[in-house]
């Protein structure tokens, strides 16, 4: 069975973008030694959709960006070029086409042409809890 991700329907039926410019400096809680001032969150579902968020955190020398989806295979699924400095880009990604499929979030700066990849991996899991507990 083909997967529908390879006829770019993912971007039609998946991505819900948001794009706000933020007027303040926002703190990011990724890794200091990340060379694009970038955080991926996860922020929940929203019926039953995965709801993402990159954060940028950008300066006047980097405020270019180009943002890249990919599937396990590499496909790309939605590439976007952003300019600003300090904004949120959010995704809303369909949980059922998704399914078990990794994608991977790349953004790179186009001045330093550094990159931070970031993997999305849905792991599914149903756990039951037994207590047994004394009554006195």
């Amino acid at each position: 069975m083909e997967k529908v991700f390879r006829n770019n329907r993912l971007i039609v039926i998946a991505f819900f973008t948001a794009f706000s410019v933020a007027s303040t400096t926002t703190a990011m809680a990724s890794d200091s030694n990340s060379p694009i001032p970038v955080e991926m969150k996860f922020m929940g579902y929203i019926k039953n959709q995965l709801l993402f968020q990159l954060n940028f955190a950008g300066n006047a020398d980097q405020n270019e960006f180009t943002i890249i989806i990919r599937d396990e295979n590499r496909n790309t699924l939605y590439r976007e070029n952003i300019k600003g400095e300090n904004f949120t880009k959010s995704f809303l990604l369909n949980a059922d086409e998704l399914g078990d499929e990794k994608l991977q979030f790349e953004i790179i700066t186009k001045k330093s042409k550094e990159s931070v990849v970031y993997e999305v991996n849905r792991n599914i899991r149903v756990a039951e809890e037994m207590i047994v507990s004394e009554l006195k």
